[in-house]
């Protein structure tokens, strides 16, 4: 039983196109855009004039380098004008992939992203490419013309998101995300050699003007000893019914609104809302409030958490041991602001194997009346989807084993 359910646990990560807050960390302001590289390494472009700021007096402060960091600032070799890659739809998920110029082992200890444009940067994930995955990654990358190539449900390469305890990002943006700092003694390996692939969501609702993000990663020695962290992912289903009343489209179906999200975004991403329930049990029943607990599978210690929500949610609680004397609630947010996504550090919470930890959300159909995001569109069955106009409900713990 155990083997089969790690099995769909990487069926279900396969398809996931997974949009998270900044990972989270102790950091509690953000790095210079404008600071150079300090090991020598050349960064691949350069930083747009405000890198996404309105002004550079309104960009945050940078956090000091601790002993031993070096801040890399790698940015897309050229510009890159979004599109909906099947022709129906209002986003584009690209990746670009991104070369350190890494000659030695090394601990990642914060990321920031600068998204170039942000009327169409709608999130940004940074994942960690294995030094024997980084042909692959080229390969991908020479496929399509242009900058970067298409890639919805992840970044495309074999292996992805084979492991939702261990996943292989390393930091993230959305709306109210700054730089992700981790607290002392902690660090993500990375390995010499290994590239970075920085996904980039272009919402299209605000224009298709073109875009040259920027990401920054602070690298501290591996003779630092720093305690290896990991990103525990924690997504649930969506199954937001429409509202009585406003029921008359097609799309108020549930089986006609996942086939338009396949449509959308293809048959794997499409069928997350499926594969979901390997993970989490359970049937699709139409609620504005959905969960998954999941089990622990070794010792795990919680060091940071933040959620992810879409347009249409309204309130995200992650828990520990829920329904037991140890419960204990270790993010809520009852009233959801899209635009405020950081990520929290928490006082150390240790779990054992066995122990559970769950995600609850709500959505509410009637915010689609107050937002110009989704003016003349009508009401639809709402299910995971990697369009700003689908919905997601997703935890995210930065943990470290043992």
């Amino acid at each position: 039983m155990r083997a089969a359910r790690l099995r769909a646990w990487a069926a279900v990560a396969a398809v996931l196109a997974l949009l998270a807050a900044c990972s989270p960390g102790g950091a509690e302001d953000s790095s210079d855009p404008a600071a150079p590289s300090t090991d020598g390494v050349a960064s691949p472009g350069a930083p747009t004039a405000t890198d996404g700021y309105a002004s550079p007096a309104a960009r945050p402060k940078p956090v000091p380098l601790r002993a031993g960091e070096k801040r890399l600032t790698l940015t897309m070799p050229a510009e890159y004008t979004p599109s909906a890659p099947t022709g129906v739809g209002t986003d584009d998920y690209r990746c670009f992939l991104l070369d350190p110029g890494l000659a030695r082992d090394g601990y990642l200890t914060g990321t920031n992203v600068l998204p170039g444009n942000p009327d169409v940067v709608h999130h940004v994930i940074l994942f960690r490419v294995s030094p024997d995955q980084v042909a692959a990654a080229e390969r991908k990358d020479a496929s399509e013309p242009g900058e970067g190539w298409t890639c919805f449900g992840g970044t495309g390469l074999a292996g992805d998101f084979t492991n939702l305890d261990d996943a292989n990002w390393l930091g993230a943006w959305a709306p109210g995300g700054k730089e992700s700092v981790t607290r002392p003694g902690y660090g993500v390996d990375l390995p010499r050699g290994s590239q970075i692939i920085m996904q980039v969501h272009y919402n299209l609702l605000a224009g298709d003007s073109p875009d040259a993000s920027s990401a920054q990663i602070r690298v501290a020695p591996h003779n630092a000893g720093l305690t290896p962290l990991h990103t525990f992912l924690m997504p649930a289903p969506v199954e937001l019914p429409c509202r009585p009343g406003h029921d008359s489209s097609p799309l108020c179906d549930r089986d006609a609104a996942v086939a338009d999200v396949k449509a959308r975004f293809g048959d794997g991403p499409g069928s997350t809302n499926d594969l979901l329930y390997f993970l989490c049990g359970g049937k699709p029943q139409p609620s504005p409030v959905t969960s998954c607990t999941r089990r622990v599978l070794q010792p795990t210690t919680i060091l940071g958490v933040a959620g992810h929500m879409h347009l249409l949610g309204r309130s995200i609680r992650i828990e520990t041991n829920p329904g037991t004397p140890q419960a204990r609630t270790i993010l809520d947010i009852p009233v959801w602001d899209f635009d405020n996504q950081g990520a929290k550090p928490i006082p150390p919470v240790h779990l054992d194997p066995a122990d559970t930890v769950k995600v609850t959300c709500r959505h509410v159909q009637w915010l689609r009346d107050e937002l110009p995001a989704f003016e003349g569109q009508e009401e639809r069955y709402v299910v995971w989807g990697e369009g700003t106009t689908d919905e997601m409900c997703l935890g995210i713990l930065q943990v470290a084993f043992g």
